[in-house]
């Protein structure tokens, strides 16, 4: 298969732009899109943030009802860690190609750009979309401009391939992540008066001896039949700042919460039960004593997650491609879950392990890479 070579070779030069998701992505999005454009896609490339780029183009008809192939350009930092090569430039030994994105996920985008002049040396009836955003890994930032600006378009794509890496296998939900940080503004003062003071650190703990006790019920929310681990939403309370020495009553305390959320209606609902217990109960007794203290909440990060549909018609497709039958679920986030919300058919499926993600020394096997060719070899039966 001459895509494997190309793959390589792609792969190569994408590993070569460091785009850490602190850093610029556009060199790389520029580049993804000359080498489109020179195979006669249509290709549009946008940003709502200063350095950072996506792009979004399409082979074939301008219609509705393609495929599109997702990728994240940006890569986690490498700082800090023990890499044995430049992280930054790939280096290959036996089956194993190393370098920060080989595996997550810059082989999916390689093997997907490899087969781009056999898709665009045929006559397609079905669009093929290629969508590679910025800032996966901080909280989907680029995906989430990527489909308002596909809904605001009216175009309808009716199924979507995220090549997180799976190896190889068809995952058809995951978990949604959120983080929260919850902020209290209370009243300094002397600990020998802690009448007149509002301590922020003990409002702190009020309200995660609240979120300790409303989590409770989250199991027994859980989904009839659900296959993830566990089976329920969870939320953990991740930190907690405040406070300067023995004989101060804090007036600041600050509090980090996460969720993982089997389904939406947890994450609003829990959130709900602790915005009442704010706005009813701990902000009222700390306005009492000083009419400035108050409770500010900071939505962090919110990736929706990707709830398994039995009648997935992205899971099908990717089922007849890869001959596989089985699904699975995951609990790691990716972007799958913001073309789900807009009405778009996704499903998992792509080279390398997650356990080489983020990891230093991270790598791509190229068979791992020849299986996700010869399922995007197939893909073109579904386009034409």
């Amino acid at each position: 298969m001459t895509e494997i070579v190309k793959t390589i070779e792609l792969l190569e030069k994408l590993i070569s732009f460091p785009t850490i998701s602190s850093e610029s992505n556009r060199d790389c999005i520029d580049w993804i899109g000359d080498y489109l454009k020179s195979h006669g896609a249509r290709c549009e490339i946008t940003s709502e943030a200063e350095g950072k780029a996506n792009i979004f183009a399409t082979l074939g008809p301008d219609t509705s009802g393609g495929i599109i192939l997702s990728g994240h350009t940006d890569v986690v930092p490498v700082s800090g860690q023990n890499w044995s090569s430049d992280p930054f430039k790939m280096k290959r030994e036996n089956d194993a190609f190393y370098g920060r994105g080989t595996c997550d996920m810059k082989g999916f985008i390689a093997a997907a750009l490899a087969m781009v002049p056999k898709y665009s040396s045929i006559e397609l009836k079905r669009p093929l979309h290629f969508a590679f955003t910025y800032d996966e890994e901080v909280g989907c930032l680029g995906a989430r401009v990527l489909v308002n600006q596909l809904i605001a378009s009216g175009l309808k794509p009716s199924a979507c391939i995220v090549g997180e890496p799976t190896s190889m296998r068809i995952i058809e939900g995951h978990k949604g992540m959120c983080e929260y940080t919850t902020e209290f503004k209370g009243l300094e003062g002397h600990s020998s008066q802690p009448e007149l003071c509002v301590n922020a650190l003990e409002y702190a703990h009020r309200f995660i001896n609240k979120l300790m006790e409303v989590r409770k019920e989250l199991p027994g929310m859980a989904p009839d039949g659900s296959r993830f681990n566990p089976p329920y939403s969870t939320s953990s309370i991740c930190a907690c700042h405040s406070g300067t020495t023995h004989n101060v009553i804090p007036s600041q305390a600050e509090v980090e919460w996460e969720m993982r959320v089997v389904q939406r209606s947890d994450r609003e609902w829990l959130r709900d039960q602790m915005g009442r217990y704010v706005d009813d109960i701990l902000r009222p007794e700390m306005k009492k004593i000083s009419p400035s203290a108050d409770i500010r909440e900071t939505v962090c990060i919110e990736t929706e997650g990707l709830e398994p549909d039995p009648d997935s018609e992205a899971v099908k497709i990717v089922q007849e491609l890869t001959g596989g039958n089985s699904t699975e679920v995951v609990a790691f986030g990716t972007e799958a879950g913001l073309f789900s919300r807009a009405g778009i058919s996704s499903v998992l499926c792509g080279p390398g392990s997650i356990e080489q993600a983020h990891k230093p020394d991270e790598f791509v096997t190229e068979s791992q890479l020849i299986s996700c060719l010869k399922m995007l070899d197939r893909l073109s039966n579904e386009l034409i």
